[in-house]
């Protein structure tokens, strides 16, 4: 069987997901073939594998840096919630029901089984498994049945270091209370500590790190530093909503909805040099841009009525009554057509909604959800303003559980080439008549460089601006962030330390 390890958190956002994947590309890197595993995740952040299949986007990104392609076995449950108090629950990549919280909770002890299996077919093919537990091991309201921290690391067998996030304060305290809330049989599995997101001078912090030493009785593995790396997030993660960029040439709006999700979709553009991403969030103002995106979301109904209560569908109105690009992915695309039909109510209580009426599309949610990654071409019938995209190759995913239909004046964005492979010749997306407004459901187009760049032209030159030659290979640059991720973190921990560690639980 092979080595294991676990990384448990404090808290939710201690950097968890990130050391995860700096441990799977330090173990690549030292010639092992390593997975990382998560069996259950609670994200919208998602993505598609090869066999059209759903997992976090933690786990795929983690598999990146392992670099081995992304599988369902290394995220067997994933919650995707849909309100405050209902999530869509899916089972080894496929949707298995929507459930409350506490129909969840009596539900996820049969769960085990299914984790069991899943990791036990990772163990079987790789040399090291990594595994990433959830929020913290010392919920003692959830501990009864729990299936991904300490109630999994006795499951598998696996060693745990406990992780805390220094940057917020009060990590001592965090790291010691953590620890105290733990049964004996729990503590002592935790086989030492790691402080994450330091900032400052080590050498005031050392003193520190002997009185904790001396308290939990526990060793400390390693102080990583803060790091600004460009890799892909979780949606309860993430601070990019709230941080404002540098001033740009085209400035990009994105509205954050309630429900967001796959809001990695925009990081590339992010790359582009004179480009301005900017995340609008509730209570705030769109104004001006030259761009607005409306995203991905788990409940495209109830998202629409919060831009109207916030009076955001006036503001998009504005700006395409100025003339300003407005583009809708997935959940975003449905809201820009002329009504969004409900009837299964699978998102909402409500049956229908009107949409802002941008495109001729109708939207009907269906039962059955559509997973599959996909090669498409943009279509070769666009208006003028368009015509540098026709042509172009793309690829992504798609993952949404409405079909579209053209209900007027609908030019097709794209013709899909192959979903999951397969051969197959689908219509998606729709253009407005003067090109600037259009919507797609494929999910990372903007990871497609040449359409990427042709686009920003676009901009660029309604704005009287100069083209832009050169972009950056996104893919490329992921790989350069993985390494550097690694790099550090090898030089922050003791590495000798965690192969001991593994090799006494080995079975």
């Amino acid at each position: 069987m092979a080595l294991k390890l676990m990384i448990q958190g404090t808290a939710s956002s201690v950097g968890k997901s990130l050391l995860v994947a700096a441990l799977c590309r330090i173990f690549k890197q030292d010639g092992y073939r390593v997975a990382p595993f998560k069996s259950q995740n609670m994200a919208l952040n998602s993505y598609i594998t090869e066999e059209g299949l759903e997992i976090g986007r933690a786990q795929a990104m983690q598999a990146e840096a392992a670099g081995i392609k992304p599988s369902y076995h290394m995220n067997p449950v994933l919650l995707k919630p849909s309100s405050d108090k209902k999530s869509q629950v899916i089972l080894r990549g496929k949707v298995h029901k929507n459930m409350s919280a506490e129909e969840y909770f009596q539900f996820r002890s049969k769960l085990l089984n299914i984790i069991k299996e899943n990791f036990d077919f990772l163990a079987s093919q790789n040399d090291i498994i990594v595994i990433e537990g959830a929020g913290s091991p010392a919920e003692i309201n959830l501990k009864e049945r729990d299936i991904v921290n300490m109630g999994l690391a006795e499951l598998v067998n696996v060693p745990v270091l406990l992780v805390g996030d220094i940057d917020k304060g009060g990590v001592f305290a965090a790291i010691a209370g953590t620890l105290l809330l733990l049964e004996e049989k729990e503590r002592n599995r935790v086989e030492g500590v790691i402080i994450n997101k330091f900032r400052g001078d080590i050498e005031i912090l050392k003193p520190g790190l002997k009185m904790l030493e001396d308290i939990i009785h526990k060793e400390v593995l390693g102080v990583v530093p803060y790091l600004d790396v460009h890799i892909d997030e979780e949606d309860g993660a993430t601070d990019k909503f709230y941080v404002k960029g540098e001033q740009g040439e085209i400035d990009i709006a994105i509205i954050n909805l309630p429900h967001i999700s796959n809001f990695t979709d925009f990081d590339p553009l992010a790359k582009i040099p004179g480009v301005k991403i900017r995340y609008v969030n509730r209570g705030e103002r769109i104004r001006n841009c030259d761009v607005l995106i409306i995203p991905g979301t788990k409940n495209t109904i109830e998202d629409l009525k919060t831009l109207r209560q916030y009076g955001l569908d006036i503001e998009i109105l504005s700006l395409r009554e100025k003339g300003k690009f407005i583009v809708g992915i997935c959940g975003g695309y449905q809201m820009l057509g002329k009504a969004i039909k409900d009837p299964h109510h699978i998102e909402s209580a409500t049956s229908e909604i009107e949409g802002l009426e941008l495109l001729d599309i109708e939207t009907v949610i269906e039962k059955e959800k559509t997973t599959t990654q996909v090669k498409a071409v943009v279509g070769n019938d666009l208006p003028s303003i368009l015509s540098p995209l026709q042509g172009i190759s793309i690829e992504g995913y798609e993952i949404h559980m409405g079909r579209s239909y053209s209900v007027g004046n609908c030019k097709s964005f794209s013709v899909i080439l192959h979903r999951n492979k397969e051969k197959v010749e689908v219509y998606d997306g729709c253009v407005s008549e003067d090109g600037k407004v259009f919507g797609t459901y494929i999910h990372g187009i903007f990871e497609n460089r040449n359409f990427t760049r042709e686009f920003v032209n676009i901009v660029r030159k309604l704005k009287g601006l100069s083209p832009i030659e050169k972009i950056i290979d996104y893919r490329e640059f992921k790989e350069r962030q993985y390494d550097r991720l690694a790099d550090v973190v090898r030089e922050s921990v003791n590495i000798n330390r965690i192969y001991e560690i593994m090799e006494r639980y080995r079975d």
